[in-house]
Order: C-alpha cells, then structure tokens, then sequence
C-alpha cells in the first residue's frame, strides 16, 4: 500500500454475512486505507472507523448479528462517538423496526424502514441521482443531483428529518443518505458507484483524518 493519506487508518468492513463485502473492502483500499473485514469485536473497537455493508433481508440479518454478538459491539461503536458510515442494508438495520419483518432493528435511529410504493418495479436497481438537502462533507466535490447505484426494496423513514441528507425519487422521495454526529448511512452502493463512490468513501476516511471529535456533528 501506497503512504498516502490514509495509509495509517484501520478501517474495519463489518462481516456478519450478508454480501458485498468484498466489493466495499476492494474500495477501501484503492482509496488508500488499510481495511480488513472482520467480526472480531475487539478489532472493530480498535478501528478508527467502521463500515456496516450489506445486501439481504433485515430479519436474517438482525438474527446473525445477535448471533454473532455484533448489534451490541455495533451501538457501543457508535456511542463511543467514533466514524461509522452504514451502506444499505447498514443504513437500514440503524433503524427501530421494518416492512420487511418481525425482527427489530438496532434502534440507533427512530423510525422504520418502509417497503418501496406499488407501481415502480422492484427492487429499485440500477442508477439514480441524489439531491442533497444538506451540504455534509461527506459530499465535498460531488455535484449535487449526482448519479449512485442502487440495489433494494425497502427505503429508510427516520423519525427525524434533519438527519436526511440526501433523497431521491423512485416511485415517492426516499431518504437515500443520513448523517447524525458521527454517523453516516447511504442507501445506494457507493463501491458501484465509480468514480463519485470512492470519492464518498474517500471523503468518509478524510473526515476520520481531520479527526473528526466523539460526539460532535458533522454537519
């Protein structure tokens, strides 16, 4: 690996089975960060930042968490005030409760992940733009109403509209990228998202540079 600026940074890429890891971790490490995926919770408390990837369904993915141990080293990651960034499914599971099943969510948001409208094929695959409704640095040197690439059938609703910023429209507008102290989520796959994907994730490891502080909002 290259010294570049985020040579030093540990980034752990969450395993709890549920798809795409390779592809996010593949990201990471062309952006220049040391990225390992991992379930270890002593590794994941160690890192300076967290991805929580993910493709599947909430429920079968909330019970492998809590089989695994990792709902709880996931909300104590997040307390602890360092940079987490969820990426689909890991945007999705930060919520209380879901359409899509039984299974309750890490609650770490207020609100409930909705099944996408009737009428709009599903799921909603493929390119569509993000309007940014808040200037979060994570967005630094992306034009606004850029294209992402979305893969899903269900879109997040948080209680708590200030924490929305991005949405996109698909059948209704939906929250596509959330951001709250140091919590970042987005509903499309930045790592198939080319060359405006890896400035996200690189805009993400130069927030954990800049030494983004516990507690405090990025915005």
């Amino acid at each position: 690996m290259s010294d570049g600026p985020f040579s030093k940074l540990k980034i752990a890429v969450l395993d709890y089975e549920a798809g795409n890891l390779r592809s996010v971790h593949k990201a990471l490490l062309k952006c220049g960060a040391s990225a390992l995926i991992t379930s270890d919770p002593k590794v994941i408390s160690d890192s300076d930042g967290l991805v929580f990837p993910g493709q599947g369904a909430c429920d079968t993915s909330m019970r492998k968490l809590r089989e695994k141990g990792l709902d709880e080293c996931v909300k104590k990651y997040i307390e602890s005030g360092k940079p987490f960034l969820g990426i689909c499914l890991g945007l999705q599971l930060l919520l209380e409760t879901s359409d899509e099943g039984n299974e309750k969510g890490l609650g770490v948001i207020e609100g409930r992940v909705r099944r996408l409208p009737r009428g709009v094929k599903i799921p909603h695959m493929g390119w569509n733009r993000v309007a940014f409704t808040n200037l979060h640095p994570v967005f630094r040197g992306i034009p606004d109403e850029s294209y992402f690439y979305f893969v899903h059938s269900y879109y997040a609703d948080p209680k708590e509209s200030s924490a929305i910023i991005g949405r996109t429209n698909y059948g209704l507008e939906f929250c596509s990228a959330l951001a709250f102290k140091n919590v970042i989520s987005v509903q499309f796959h930045p790592e198939k998202s080319g060359y405006m994907g890896l400035k996200l994730y690189s805009n993400f490891l130069g927030l954990i540079v800049s030494g983004a502080q516990a507690g405090e909002n990025w915005i």
